[in-house]
């Protein structure tokens, strides 16, 4: 049991505040407002896949080639085991770390819409394949050694980790490693296709851009809490991890991609949203060539468009209950 919430007694200067077992939560007494904040961010954009008409893509997707399919599957087979991993052990890996009860209710919240995020995946390939190429393709994933390297990378830190290095991982995980899967739908909705795969996609980006600022921003409140001399040890540690896991999905982008010679586009992709990895957890842009000019402008254009703006802290609206989301702005990733 966690004896932050689970003290026999807790001291007060009164009766008044003493708590004799489990502390009730109030959201009428908030110690961060960041935690309110994302909360109400979070319940206000939900949404579910089954309300995103998937199978209206099936004209677009037999229209594209073999190799364009094959790119598009193995890509969300590779996001549906990171979704997978993340609903399964990312925020119950953070719980014994909170620093509010508040930020334990945001994780719960964040769990729940990671499994929400790996059914998506379900539901596009449901809609777009049979079931026999469905096995297939999840035989592969299960097997691909390395989408299962980022697996195990990611949940070793869960698991043995300390608090602010599993807040380095599930930002790395939430804000840099998915993006070369979400490259695709992307491309794909500035050419007019596949236009309700990557609303999902969109719907997912909101949420994770959401995980990760927030997420970063509890990581900078412990990290600023260090000595300097266990800042630059952890410094050095996240640097390493980084240039790992880079490395790694180097290796994946060119399995997956050079079949439709997507490999160095989606590579500035990947390193463009390192950058923004980085920068939730407080610390500078690393990658030179991963700047937001680099990124292929129609891939830009699938984030965000001139015709909407996208508010932080806006609402869904009624416009989503017919499948529609708002789009994505380059300030989206930051709070």
């Amino acid at each position: 049991m966690r004896k932050k919430y689970f003290n026999e007694i807790l001291a007060s200067e009164d009766n008044r505040h003493s708590v004799h077992y489990y502390k009730s939560i109030d959201w009428n007494q908030i110690e961060d407002g960041l935690d309110k904040a994302t909360w109400e961010k979070l319940t206000s954009q939900f949404w579910l896949d089954t309300r995103i008409p998937v199978s209206n893509d099936r004209n677009d997707w037999r229209m594209l080639s073999d190799q364009e399919r094959d790119v598009i599957n193995k890509a969300f087979v590779g996001l549906t085991l990171l979704d997978t991993l993340q609903s399964e052990e990312g925020a119950n890996a953070m719980r014994d770390d909170v620093r509010t009860q508040h930020e334990e209710a945001v994780l719960n919240n964040i769990l729940f819409m990671e499994s929400v995020h790996a059914k998506s995946y379900s539901t596009i390939f449901i809609s777009l394949n049979t079931t026999n190429e469905i096995d297939k393709i999840f035989d592969w994933g299960n097997n691909n050694l390395l989408i299962q390297y980022k697996a195990k990378r990611i949940n070793e830190i869960y698991q043995n980790g300390s608090p602010l290095q599993k807040k380095v991982a599930s930002v790395f995980l939430e804000s840099f490693l998915f993006y070369s899967g979400f490259y695709a739908p992307l491309w794909y909705l500035g050419n007019n296709k596949l236009e309700n795969v990557a609303e999902i996609i969109k719907l997912i980006i909101r949420d994770e851009s959401v995980h990760g600022t927030y997420l970063g921003y509890k990581f900078q409140l412990g990290f600023n809490e260090l000595s300097e001399d266990k800042q630059n040890e952890l410094k050095d540690w996240i640097y390493a991890l980084l240039f790992d896991l880079m490395k790694n999905e180097e290796k994946f982008t060119e399995e997956v991609y050079s079949q439709v010679g997507w490999t160095y586009d989606v590579m500035t992709f990947v390193k463009y949203n390192a950058n923004k990895a980085l920068q939730n957890l407080g610390f500078e842009a690393f990658y030179q060539d991963g700047m937001p000019e680099h990124v292929n402008p129609i891939v830009m254009n699938g984030i965000s468009t001139e015709s909407s703006n996208h508010d932080f802290f806006s609402q869904v609206g009624n416009s989503y209950l017919i499948g529609e989301s708002e789009a994505m702005d380059e300030d989206d990733y930051n709070f």
